[in-house]
C-alpha cells in the first residue's frame, strides 16, 4: 500500500511509502462427501452459514463460502457430524483435510517470521493457507518463509505476486490534508452529528480533510483512527454548509453487511473511479513492516491504486468495506484488501444516513 503524497501549487511534494502484501489462491486437496451431502441447499445465506460455522468452531469447520454455479452457500467441516448440523441448517456441507484451527497454527507460524511484504488467508475454496511475497522480499527471507511453510504440508501454499503492496492513501470523493489525498468511504452519524469514515492509515497521517489540495474548503478533523490493528477513520463534517449524502456516487447505500466468499462487490476511489470483482477471501493478515501488522482484513481481486485508500466497498446497497491497500493497478489488475465496514461502525458507535 502506498501513502499519495498531493503536491501542493509552487511546491514539492514526496510519497510516504508503506510495504503490504496480498494472498493468492491456489488449488488444495479437498475430501468428497457422500453424494447425498452434495445436493445443494441453498436456503441459507451467507450469514447464516457463517454464524453455523462459528458454533461450530475452528476445530470443526474450515470456512465458508458462496457457490455461484449452484447457488448455494458451502460451509467446509472436517467430520460427518459437522455436516449433518449444517445440512440441517440449510446449508451445503463439504467435507475437507484440514480445519481452520490447524490452518491458523500454520498462520501464526508465518507472523512470527515478521517478514513485511507479506500477507496470509484462508482460502475456503482450496481448504489452504495462502502466502504470498511481494518481491520486496529478499530472496533468503522468501527461502526461509518457504522452509516453515513445509512444514504443514499441503495446508499452505507460498508464492510471489508481482510488483509491490502498497497502502492507497491519495465513498469514492477526493479528500486533502497535510499534503495527502485519500477518498472519503461512507457517510455516517450519530445523532444529529454527521462524519465520514475513511482508512486508519490517511487519519494517522491526517489531522484536519479538505475538499481540495488548494485546502481552500475546509471539511473537518479527524475524531479517532485506528491504525495498525485494525485500519479505519472517522472524520467529522465541522462545515455544516457541506452535503453528507448515503449514495455512493449513484448508489443509494441503505446498509451494512459483513462480506462473503464469492460475493460481487464494487469499489469506487478517488484515483480510479468504480471497478469490481468479487470476494477472494476473509480475515487476512498483511504485514506493514514498520507499520506493523492489519489483521481482519477482506481480500478481493478488484484492482485500485495510490489516492483510492478508504474508498467504499459495496455489494448492491450494502456497504461492506474501506480500501486499504493492495498490489497491482487498474490496467493490469491485482489484489486489493479492505477493512471491514462492520467494524468500523462498531468501534466508532456510528450509523449510516
Amino acid at each position: 500500500m502506498r501513502i499519495k503524497r498531493v503536491t501542493p501549487p509552487a511546491a514539492t511534494g514526496r510519497r510516504l511509502r508503506l510495504l503490504a502484501v496480498a494472498c493468492g489462491l491456489v488449488a488444495a486437496t479437498a475430501v468428497s462427501l457422500p453424494a447425498a451431502d452434495a445436493a445443494p441447499a441453498a436456503r441459507a445465506t451467507p450469514d447464516a452459514a457463517a454464524g453455523v460455522a462459528r458454533t461450530l468452531g475452528a476445530a470443526a469447520t474450515a470456512g465458508t463460502y458462496y457457490d455461484a454455479a449452484a447457488k448455494a452457500t458451502v460451509v467446509n467441516v472436517t467430520s460427518d457430524a459437522a455436516a449433518r448440523q449444517v445440512r440441517a441448517a440449510g446449508a451445503v456441507p463439504r467435507l475437507v483435510k484440514y480445519s481452520s484451527a490447524q490452518l491458523d497454527t500454520a498462520g501464526a507460524a508465518v507472523q512470527r517470521l515478521g517478514i513485511a511484504g507479506t500477507a496470509w488467508a484462508q482460502d475456503p475454496r482450496t481448504d489452504q493457507l495462502v502466502v504470498s511475497a511481494d518481491h520486496g522480499v529478499p530472496a533468503g527471507r522468501y527461502a526461509a518463509l518457504r522452509t516453515t511453510a513445509a512444514r504443514y504440508g499441503d495446508a499452505v501454499r507460498v508464492q510471489r505476486v508481482a510488483g509491490r503492496f502498497r497502502e492507497l492513501l491519495s465513498g469514492g470523493d477526493a479528500i486533502y490534508g497535510g499534503g495527502y489525498r485519500c477518498s472519503l468511504g461512507f457517510n455516517v452519524h450519530s445523532g444529529g452529528t454527521y462524519y465520514f469514515l475513511t482508512a486508519g492509515h490517511c487519519g494517522k497521517a491526517v489531522s484536519t480533510w479538505y475538499t481540495s489540495s488548494g485546502q481552500s474548503t475546509v471539511i473537518g478533523p479527524t475524531t479517532g483512527y485506528t491504525f495498525p490493528g485494525n485500519d479505519y477513520a472517522l472524520v467529522r463534517y465541522s462545515n455544516t454548509s457541506l452535503p453528507h449524502p448515503s449514495a455512493v456516487g449513484g448508489q443509494t447505500i441503505t446498509g451494512a453487511g459483513n462480506a462473503y466468499v464469492g460475493e460481487s462487490v464494487t469499489r469506487r476511489g478517488s484515483t480510479t473511479g468504480v471497478h469490481s470483482g468479487t470476494v477472494t477471501g476473509l480475515n487476512a493478515t498483511v504485514n506493514y513492516g514498520s507499520d506493523g501488522i492489519v489483521r481482519g482484513l477482506i481480500q478481493t481481486n478488484v484492482c485500485a491504486e495510490p489516492g483510492d485508500s478508504g474508498g467504499s466497498l459495496y455489494s448492491g446497497s450494502t456497504a461492506v468495506g474501506l480500501t486499504s491497500g493492495g498490489s497491482g493497478d487498474c490496467t493490469s489488475g491485482g489484489t486489493t484488501f479492505f477493512q471491514p465496514v462492520t467494524a468500523a461502525l462498531s468501534h466508532f458507535g456510528v450509523s449510516l444516513p
